[in-house]
């Protein structure tokens, strides 16, 4: 009998519920909901959930509550990331939820949180035997993770996540040229372990977890006329002059030429921008060539450990 389990990764976000059975090598999914909950929404930066956002986060969690129920779950893990483990009313949220749905929250660090990606990433099968650096850029935090098919060599959570840069340098639309620089500066000023860490490290690919890394490929294929689907292409391979020309296009871009794009999820509409500039901003500074996209992350990581 295979077990049946339930993750939730609770980002600062967009809330995922993944409900799958099987082995660790081989599960099939049976929901895959996410829902844009922008926890972070308004507080990010001040370390506070604001009343709207929390409510939003509430009826989320009884939603995937019920969906767990009618799915007859076996076993359930929920974790909270930057958002939830930065805010001061954090833990009148996770009483909450746990008072309404039942659902135990577990606030994971940023190690933990570049460990689970790390294993999400690795059972996809795109980790070779060379050094991969893996960037995972969430709302609240950006993780990196250098390592390869065997195992980690570094990791490091940043709380630079493209909600707290929106808040910090992307106040009007398009961004202007001097917020770019001030974002460039602020990244030299913020990513300095990631620098020392990479020193010595031969980095062959970038491999971009999910997120983000989803909606530059389902955009570059699309403006191609080749029809995109994530749920057969777990992973990706860009063209590195493809990426960057469009991470130009969207950084250029207006509010109302993304919104109208179907391969930006309504979440992503504006943080796409700064998701763009730190993208940019690490294969040029780490003069990076083959950049690739992975469909897993962290709830694959945790999915993989309950089934194993």
């Amino acid at each position: 009998m295979s077990k049946r389990v339930a993750v939730m990764d609770l980002g600062t976000n967009t809330f995922h519920l993944l409900i799958a059975e099987g082995t660790v090598n081989n599960y099939h999914e049976i929901a895959h909901d996410q829902e844009p909950v922008k926890l972070g929404e308004g507080g990010i930066n001040k370390g506070y959930i604001l009343p709207e956002a929390f409510a939003r986060g509430i009826k989320t969690m009884q939603q995937f509550q019920q969906q767990i129920s009618a799915n007859q779950v076996q076993q359930v893990r929920a974790l909270a990331t930057s958002a939830l483990r930065s805010a001061s009313n954090g833990k009148d949220f996770i009483d909450e939820v746990k008072a309404k749905t039942g659902i135990s929250i577990e606030i994971i660090n940023g190690e933990q949180e570049a460990c689970f990606i790390y294993d999400g990433v690795k059972i996809s099968g795109c980790l070779s035997a060379q050094n991969s650096l893996i960037m995972d850029i969430g709302g609240g935090s950006v993780e990196f993770i250098l390592g390869n098919a065997d195992h980690i060599i570094w990791k490091q959570s940043f709380e630079i996540g493209a909600a707290r840069l929106m808040d910090l340098f992307h106040r009007t639309d398009p961004i202007p040229p001097a917020s770019i620089e001030a974002l460039d500066v602020y990244l030299q000023d913020n990513l300095t372990d990631l620098f020392a860490a990479l020193e010595g490290h031969e980095v062959d690919t970038l491999i971009g977890s999910s997120g983000v890394f989803e909606s530059f490929a389902a955009i570059i294929e699309t403006e191609k006329g080749h029809s995109f689907d994530l749920k057969t292409t777990p992973t990706y391979s860009f063209d590195h002059e493809e990426l960057l020309i469009e991470t130009n296009k969207i950084v250029q871009s207006t509010h109302l030429q993304r919104a109208a794009n179907e391969n930006i999820i309504p979440v992503r509409v504006d943080m796409i921008v700064v998701a763009s500039l730190i993208t940019r901003f690490i294969i040029h500074k780490l003069a990076i060539q083959k950049v690739s996209m992975c469909t897993n992350s962290l709830k694959e990581g945790v999915l993989a450990g309950m089934l194993d």
